[in-house]
């Protein structure tokens, strides 16, 4: 594939073959590839309906794997987490501020797991947060991976996502940060605040 390639084909083989570009390859030339792949993943994400494979894994739980929407996972009997923890969830009043402030200027996208805890606990909040601040649907992307951290496309390989849930925060096509599971302190919600504030902050 020649670069010209690279730069026109599809958001998941873009990402196929970043993670096989030759090691002559230079940091920046990587560098230029994967913003440009992820601003093309989230073009084609945030267009998207649900599209998703279904199935069950070894622990008897439910699987969606690909592109999914909040409609998806709420309407779903099998994802009666979704309901319950939403309940009694107070929004970190950082997120608030930082979301309400920059929520025109940012795209977030969300991997995780139907199968995962930690998914289930912080994925409902995580809407109750962004309805809080009347935060764009089409500025959200959700993907579901398996258990392996796998998802449609080669999306969570191309974007070095190892843990669930993972809320990446973008910019213009690049990354301003990131939030793995319940983050480094255990408020994911701060740290999603900090990590909108920064990216700005840092461009002043």
């Amino acid at each position: 594939m020649t670069y010209m390639q690279l730069l026109t084909g599809p958001a998941s083989s873009i990402g196929d073959t970043l993670l096989h570009l030759p090691s002559t390859s230079s940091k920046l030339m990587r560098k230029i590839f994967f913003g440009f792949a992820c601003m093309l993943l989230l073009c084609e994400v945030a267009s998207s309906q649900d599209q998703f494979a279904v199935s069950t894994d070894k622990n008897g739980s439910k699987v969606l794997k690909g592109i999914l929407t909040r409609e998806a996972l709420e309407k779903d009997t099998a994802f009666k987490w979704f309901s319950e923890n939403q309940k009694g969830y107070t929004p970190n009043s950082l997120a608030l501020s930082a979301l309400k402030q920059y929520k025109d200027s940012i795209r977030i996208i969300a991997f995780m797991g139907t199968w995962c805890e930690d998914s289930h606990v912080i994925l409902p909040k995580f809407f109750s947060l962004l309805d809080a601040t009347s935060f764009s649907k089409d500025r959200v992307s959700i993907l579901g991976t398996d258990r392996d951290k796998k998802t449609l496309g080669h999306l969570s390989e191309s974007l070095n996502v190892m843990h669930v849930p993972t809320l990446i925060v973008m910019k213009n096509g690049k990354e301003l940060g990131r939030v793995v599971e319940y983050g480094k302190y255990g408020m994911w919600d701060k740290e999603l605040g900090e990590v909108i504030n920064s990216g700005f902050t840092s461009t002043k």
